[in-house]
């Protein structure tokens, strides 16, 4: 029961009843219904949980769950994506271009999906795009692993022939000349000491005493050893990986056709045979069927200022003796 309150009238010298207006119990009705409300709603939100079903509460925890370990696959995707990108530019500007093999291009390694309803199927869910962005990074990461794996399985292969290789690039002088004076022409345009005219020396000529011994410039295959009008005795050896030299105007072969010999082995001695002005090697290099300048091919043999100075030598223009 409420409590009934009076005051003190001086007029009437007596107590009256207080009298409540309308205005404010109107006023304090209001206040009391939207205070029971505000204490109802957030009631209902903190105790919400308890009113969901046992398998609401296990999918809520799995959406949860699920996209805690979206985020951690995106940022595990990403770590990945720029290992990926820095072994690709590892592998086109080192690796490739030491085993001298033409790099992947940019658009075989970033090459896309086709078909614009590939993930269709994954439409249709409270999380598709989610789902949808995790399935194209991961397929675009796959195949980009794909294309790099097949990249370093080339370059292992390269990897095992290369000391194949080194060992079978001409790199030494076929005779052992110290004094490099005696080197009596270079490559290029000569006066054949025979025709008389100017003409193309494909080779380089080494003096020498007729007996001189002359030595295989890198490992390979004897491909010829036999006597020609021009070369006179001569031997060609198949390097490999499309190296060839030829050793002509020989006074005594001794490599036989078919024969494998390694830089250095004895393949003849020097002489006179053939066109040939006077008792000296003749000695070409050729990379992939074409004559090149022997020079460049002495790295295993000459220090830099001997090659500077057969380089001085080689390009004084002369006779040359075939």
């Amino acid at each position: 029961m409420a409590k009934v309150k009076y005051y003190y009238d001086p007029e009437t010298l007596s107590y009256r009843k207080i009298e409540a207006k309308k205005s404010e119990t109107l006023k304090k009705s209001v206040l009391w219904v939207l205070g029971a409300m505000l204490i109802a709603f957030f009631g209902f939100i903190g105790f919400s949980q308890f009113l969901m079903s046992p398998k609401e509460r296990t999918q809520k925890r799995e959406l949860e769950n699920l996209q805690l370990h979206y985020e951690l696959l995106s940022k595990k995707m990403e770590e990945s994506s720029n290992i990926l990108t820095e072994l690709q530019e590892r592998d086109n500007n080192i690796y490739r271009t030491y085993f001298e093999a033409s790099p992947i291009p940019e658009e075989q390694r970033k090459a896309g999906f086709g078909g614009v309803n590939r993930y269709k199927h994954l439409d249709g869910f409270d999380n598709s795009e989610m789902i949808k962005n995790v399935t194209k990074e991961i397929d675009v990461l796959s195949k980009q692993m794909v294309v790099q794996s097949k990249s370093l399985d080339e370059i292992v292969s390269l990897a095992k022939e290369k000391d194949k290789m080194l060992a079978s690039i001409p790199a030494i002088q076929p005779v052992k000349n110290e004094d490099l004076k005696r080197m009596a022409s270079g490559y290029g345009m000569r006066m054949h000491p025979i025709l008389k005219s100017w003409r193309m020396h494909n080779g380089m000529d080494f003096t020498a005493p007729t007996g001189t011994p002359i030595f295989a410039s890198g490992n390979g295959t004897v491909k010829k050893a036999h006597r020609s009008s021009t070369f006179g005795k001569v031997v060609y050896i198949d390097h490999g990986f499309g190296y060839e030299t030829i050793y002509a105007h020989m006074n005594k072969i001794v490599a036989k056709r078919g024969q494998k010999v390694k830089r250095g082995d004895l393949i003849g001695y020097v002489g006179n045979t053939g066109r040939s002005a006077a008792p000296h090697l003749h000695y070409e290099v050729h990379k992939n069927g074409r004559p090149v300048n022997p020079i460049y091919y002495y790295y295993g043999d000459l220090t830099p200022e001997e090659f500077v100075a057969m380089q001085k030598a080689s390009q004084q223009k002369g006779q040359s003796y075939d």
